[in-house]
């Protein structure tokens, strides 16, 4: 398995990702993938890798912004997402760890993420990786007409934004 930034030519394959963890319902409150182009305007270009196993996307990570605010400008919501064949091989740890990394080395200095209480892998992975449980954000939005939990995560770099 090698980790490589993520290419528009790795579409396909993050998108089918993408519609596996849709179809789960643990995985975020989207209903369907967007497009390249979409996905592309929300996601920050300088931190987005994939996972590659013989040629085959496995997974991929990547940051949000939380805003357009320049106080912000160093914070970013991750999403990272595993093939449901290479679950349970350590895939999601290394990709939030490259994410991390990655993150650093371009002035991030806070990661988030909400998490639905049922997934309870991702948030040990989160954990794993230094995020700590803020708390529970309650009826935060509905989906099929049930109202949903998540759990809020944060990271605080111990090197960027310590000044």
């Amino acid at each position: 398995m090698m980790v490589q930034p993520l290419r528009a030519v790795h579409w396909p394959q993050i998108k089918k990702i993408y519609e596996q963890g849709i179809a789960t319902g643990n995985a975020t409150f989207q209903t369907t993938a967007p497009d390249w182009e979409e996905w592309d305007r929300a996601h920050i270009l300088n931190s987005r890798i994939v996972a590659l196993e013989a040629e085959e996307v496995i997974g991929w990570a990547a940051l949000t912004a939380v805003s357009g605010r320049c106080v912000y400008a160093g914070v970013a919501e991750v999403s990272v997402y595993v093939s449901p064949i290479a679950q349970g091989k350590g895939v999601g740890k290394l990709l939030l760890h490259q994410l991390i990394e990655e993150s650093e080395r371009n002035g991030f200095w806070t990661l988030q993420a909400g998490i639905f209480p049922e997934n309870k892998a991702s948030i040990r992975i989160h954990e794993h990786a230094g995020f700590k449980i803020l708390g529970t954000r309650t009826r935060i939005g509905k989906m099929n007409d049930i109202w949903r939990d998540t759990v809020l995560l944060e990271r605080r770099s111990a090197t960027v934004g310590v000044d």
